[in-house]
């Protein structure tokens, strides 16, 4: 039976005293005007940080850059923050982003992407695909690499990045490198066992998963769209390289490990880690829990690799 390590035993207790809340029963703003309030982790000093603007589907959109050093022709991680498609920002991302840029020597650029319900599917695909391009385009004056440019994003992020490669490959491009999806929403089935057995969380809950469903989707049928359900679409061979870490105590890690799976199958290089002890949302936690640690070292790694 699955059990929470003392590191994150710690954290839900120190989360607990900030004052967590039932989203379910509060409107998208008023859960966003909550979390605006909790700290960020201070991440490391890098090289250089500004914010910038990239060209979405249907506007401009926020964007981070983040640069490890002076040198030119750097690797290039676009990274895409979690939320259900209906919370996040740049803020919510930028530890782990500056974790990602300083051990995996990467230029990051993180982007924000419009959120539901005042933006419902495909906008958030739609922008994360668009930054892509425009990424792809531009990164050269910015110091990154084009030949090198890759994808990765936590929960609602990482299946952004899993759907932006198979819309570069549907669409003739961009070129991928590599995708980093850590516990993707990759499927939209609700009686996998891992939903069952954590339906109450800790963190994210089955009613949780309801509430952003509901929000994010105007219709049942759209959960048949590969763009909101990665699982599904027609063929996943010649994907790039990817990396799936998932948390033990999540609903999503059934789906996420399944993904993996299909991925593997369709003969994409994958490589896939299950963190033990630990809940969704601990990628970009901060540095208090040892497994947070390792899975950005591991993170770092396969990039390195790739």
């Amino acid at each position: 039976m699955a059990r929470l390590d003392d590191d994150a035993v710690q954290v839900l207790k120190l989360l607990g005293a900030r004052g967590q809340v039932d989203i379910t029963t509060l409107s998208p703003p008023e859960v966003r005007a909550h979390y605006a309030q909790f700290p960020s982790a201070p991440g490391p000093d890098l090289h250089q940080v500004r914010d910038l603007t990239v060209a979405g589907a249907a506007g401009h959109l926020p964007a981070r850059l983040y640069r490890p050093s002076a040198a030119e022709n750097l690797p290039v991680l676009i990274w895409f923050h979690g939320g259900g498609m209906v919370l996040g920002d740049l803020k919510s991302g930028d530890w782990a982003c500056r974790e990602l840029c300083l051990q995996a020597q990467t230029l990051v650029i993180s982007v924000e992407y419009r959120l539901a319900p005042e933006h419902k599917f495909p906008a958030a695909p739609e922008d994360a695909y668009a930054a892509l391009g425009w990424v792809a385009a531009h990164v050269a004056g910015l110091g990154g690499d084009p030949a090198r440019i890759s994808v990765g994003g936590d929960s609602a992020g990482g299946t952004l990045a899993a759907v932006c490669c198979l819309l570069a490959k549907a669409r003739g491009g961009p070129a991928i490198r590599a995708q980093l999806l850590v516990y993707p929403g990759a499927d939209r089935d609700l009686t996998r066992p891992s939903v069952t057995e954590f339906a109450r969380g800790p963190i994210l809950t089955r009613d949780t998963m309801l509430w952003f469903r509901g929000h994010y989707h105007a219709s049942e049928e759209e959960l048949a769209d590969p763009r909101a359900n990665p699982s599904l679409a027609a063929d996943h061979a010649g994907l790039p390289p990817a990396c799936v870490l998932n948390a033990e105590i999540d609903p999503l890690r059934d789906a996420g490990e399944a993904y993996a799976g299909i991925l593997a199958r369709a003969g994409v290089l994958t490589t896939m880690r299950r963190y033990n002890g630990v809940f969704h949302g601990f990628f970009t936690m901060g540095p208090a829990m040892a497994k947070t640690r390792q899975a950005l070292e591991d993170a770092a790694w396969f990039l390195k690799s790739v």
